[in-house]
Parts: C-alpha cells; sequence; structure tokens
C-alpha cells in the first residue's frame, strides 16, 4: 500500500502542474509548448505505468467476481478511449489539452473539445468495470475522478486565456460527445491526426491483446473474455 500511495502521490502532483499558471507557463517558455506537452506526456504516461504496476502489489480484496462480458466491454470502451487521447494531443485544440498550438481546432474538437480528458475518462471506466478488487477501484475510479475534475479546471483555464474569443470558439463544439454534431453546431469530418489516431490504434490494440497487454501489466484480456480457449 506504500509504493501505491506514493505513486499515486506522485501522479496527483505532477497533474496539478498544469492547473498552476506561473509553474506551467514558465516551462513552456523555457522550453516550448511543443517541448513542454511532448514530455509531460512520455512522465506521466511512466507515472501512470507505476501507479497500475504498484496496484498489481496491493493485498487482492475481492469487491465482485469477473465476468466474460466485463473483459469485452473493456476490449471495446479502451480503444475508443486511447483514440480519443492520440487525436486529441495531436490535433490543434485552443480548448484544451493538445501538444500543437493554433486557432483553427482539428477535426476531433468538433467531437468534443475535451477529447483527451474524455480519453482517460472512458480507458479508465472500462478498466474499472473488470477489476472488481479494491486496489482496482483505488485505482480506477480515482483516476475517472481526476478527470472528471480535470473538466472544470481545463474550461476555467481556457475561459481565462481566450477571453472574448471563448464564445465564438467554443461554439463549434461542447464538453459532451457529439452534442454539437447533433445539435448543427458542428460538422463530423476526418482530417490527419484523426486518421493517425485511428491507424496507431488498431495497431496498438493489436499489440495489447496479442501478448502486450500481458507483457507490460501480467493481466490478458482474452482470458478472460473466452474462458477455456
Amino acid at each position: 500500500m506504500k509504493e501505491f500511495l506514493i505513486a499515486f502521490g506522485a501522479f496527483l502532483i505532477l497533474h496539478s502542474i498544469p492547473a498552476i499558471a506561473p509553474i506551467r507557463q514558465g516551462l513552456i517558455d523555457r522550453f516550448g509548448r511543443r517541448s513542454y506537452f511532448i514530455a509531460y506526456s512520455v512522465v506521466s504516461l511512466l507515472v501512470l505505468g507505476w501507479l497500475i504496476h504498484a496496484t498489481l502489489y496491493l493485498d487482492y480484496v475481492p469487491l465482485w467476481d469477473p465476468a466474460p462480458w466485463q473483459a469485452w466491454a473493456t476490449m471495446v470502451a479502451a480503444p475508443i478511449g486511447i483514440f480519443f487521447v492520440l487525436a486529441g494531443l495531436s490535433s490543434v485544440n485552443p480548448l484544451s489539452l493538445s501538444i500543437r498550438q493554433g486557432f483553427h481546432s482539428g477535426s476531433i474538437v468538433a467531437i468534443t473539445r475535451h477529447p483527451v480528458l474524455w480519453g482517460f475518462l472512458i480507458w479508465a471506466t472500462a478498466h474499472l468495470v473488470p477489476n472488481g478488487d479494491l486496489g482496482g477501484v483505488l485505482l480506477f475510479a480515482g483516476l475517472a475522478l481526476f478527470c472528471v475534475a480535470g473538466f472544470l479546471i481545463v474550461e476555467k483555464r481556457a475561459r481565462r486565456r481566450l477571453g472574448d474569443d471563448w464564445d465564438r470558439i467554443a461554439g463549434t463544439t461542447s464538453i459532451v460527445p457529439f452534442r454539437a454534431i447533433i445539435d448543427g453546431r458542428a460538422r463530423l469530418s476526418v482530417d490527419a491526426p484523426m486518421a493517425s489516431a485511428l491507424i496507431l490504434t488498431g495497431v496498438l490494440t493489436y499489440w495489447l491483446l496479442a501478448g502486450g497487454h500481458t507483457l507490460l501489466f501480467v493481466a490478458e484480456p482474452l482470458a478472460l473474455a473466452l474462458p477455456g480457449t
């Protein structure tokens, strides 16, 4: 439990940096926006990996029984979350988290103005379903709640940064995925970052199911989805 708490504390501290404007802007001014986001993303993934591995060593306290449908729910939903994260980070998005800077939003922003946060939320929730033990709930429910809080923080920061431009840019998208498209305020399209994210998601999903997930995290998704095979 000690390593888990240390890892989770490191995760929270690391992800508090974007909310502290002087520190965040100081890092961007020093290293550049692109370098800052790339380095921050890599470090975030490393810390997340550490946190997941720390969870594996917690005492197993079952809360609900595993079932094949739970693994299928994860295998369907998790790639969607990965796609949103990859497309969001690689697309121009003045309203939320992105490696690229500009005012001409990428196609993923028409679906939601917070694709990265939605991606991590979908990914975390999808992994909560089959991990019916105390450690899994602490990890994935905690990450999901952190994403929900992120919506409020990022929205507030974007409103302050964009000022009078906020209403004009935000009016063409929505927080809830596909809401702006359904309302007719945005049009669904596919650009290069979205296409690249879709291809990379497919490759990554195949690798994970072919043994990558077992290699990294011990758990084998197909073994739970297809018991007896």
